[in-house]
């Protein structure tokens, strides 16, 4: 037990460092693409917070592909826990955003990336906790139907977001 916490643990440290860095990378990659519909699926399109989100959660989605095949054998509990983590990430991003922008009165541009920076921490720290519990397998069914019907609203919500400042 306390091997598989270790590795689950070195693995979420790991992907923190993952969201943190390709989520900044993917807030450029729309541009950088010469504004291709492909990317601006998984990249922001515009400066909407909304559009935002997708940082958090494509990056998370990415290092999924690899850490998957590690950890699938160590928790019942795999998606469930990225699902709770990913949606406590956006919440707190959402939250925290509107709350400065309104007390502010502006936009500040180190504070959000320290909130996503703080947020890509509590959505690592949030799945690692839950993928150490012991509830019942079913339970990670949901959760994978969660993360993918989030992804799902990001991608086709995306035509339809209102531009931002």
């Amino acid at each position: 037990m306390f091997k598989t916490n270790e590795i689950i643990r070195r693995w979420h440290i790991a992907g923190f460092f993952w969201i943190v860095i390709v989520g900044s990378l993917l807030h450029f990659t729309y541009e950088w693409s010469g504004k291709s519909t492909l990317v601006g699926y998984f990249s922001p399109v515009n400066e909407s917070l909304w559009e935002h989100l997708k940082l958090g959660y494509f990056s998370l989605s990415f290092f999924i592909l690899i850490e998957y095949w590690v950890l699938r054998n160590k928790t019942e509990l795999y998606f469930l826990a990225k699902a709770v983590g990913i949606i406590a990430m956006s919440i707190l991003i959402v939250l925290l955003a509107y709350m400065y922008d309104v007390i502010a009165r502006n936009s500040n541009m180190y504070f959000h990336i320290g909130l996503f920076i703080a947020s890509a921490f509590l959505c690592q720290l949030i799945s690692m906790n839950i993928m150490k519990l012991n509830l019942h397998s079913r339970f990670n069914l949901y959760g994978l139907i969660a993360y993918i019907v989030m992804g799902l609203l990001l991608i086709v919500l995306t035509p339809f977001q209102i531009r931002g400042t």
